[in-house]
C-alpha cells in the first residue's frame, strides 16, 4: 500500500470506535524496514513504511482530542507472500533467522498478541507508538 492509497482509504473502514475502551482506535501496519536500514535494497518500501510511522505519530497528535488512539505495529520477518521468495529457500531462511536475536521467523500469534493489546482496554493509554515485533532486530541494530 502506498501513502496515496492510505490517504484515500475511507476513515470509516480503518477506525474502530466505542466498545469497552470507550474510545476509537487505528492500528497501522508498518515495518522494521521503516525503522532501521534493511539488508536488502528496498528503498521505496523502507521510505513508505517510515512515512507511515510518521503519519501514525501525526494522526495520534491530531486525533487525541477526539479520543482516538493511533498506533503502528512494525513487524520484522514473518511468513508472507512478500517474504516467500526468501523463506522458501532453506539457506536463505537460515540466514534471515540468524539475523533475528530470538533466532526465528515471526509467528501469526506474535502479531495478534500486540494487535489484541492495542485494541483492548490495556492499550487505551498508548497513542503515537510504533511497536517493533521483530524478535529483537531493532534493539540490536
Amino acid at each position: 500500500m502506498s501513502m496515496q492509497d492510505l490517504f484515500s482509504v475511507d476513515g470509516k473502514n480503518v477506525l474502530v470506535t466505542g466498545g469497552s475502551r470507550g474510545i476509537g482506535l487505528m492500528i497501522n501496519i508498518g515495518s522494521v524496514d521503516g525503522i532501521r536500514v534493511p539488508a536488502m535494497e528496498v528503498y521505496a518500501y523502507s521510505a513508505t513504511k517510515a512515512a507511515l510511522h510518521m503519519l501514525t505519530r501525526t494522526l495520534a497528535h491530531q486525533l487525541v482530542g477526539e479520543r482516538i488512539t493511533v498506533n503502528a505495529v512494525a513487524p520484522g520477518p514473518f511468513e508472507s507472500k512478500m517474504m516467500a521468495f526468501v523463506l522458501d529457500d532453506p539457506d536463505a531462511r537460515a540466514a534471515v533467522e540468524a539475523q533475528v536475536p530470538l533466532g526465528r521467523i515471526g509467528r501469526p500469534e506474535d502479531m495478534a498478541g500486540v494487535a489484541i493489546f492495542l485494541a483492548s482496554r490495556a492499550g487505551a493509554y498508548l497513542t503515537g507508538a510504533v511497536i517493533p515485533v521483530d524478535g529483537g532486530m531493532t534493539a540490536h541494530g
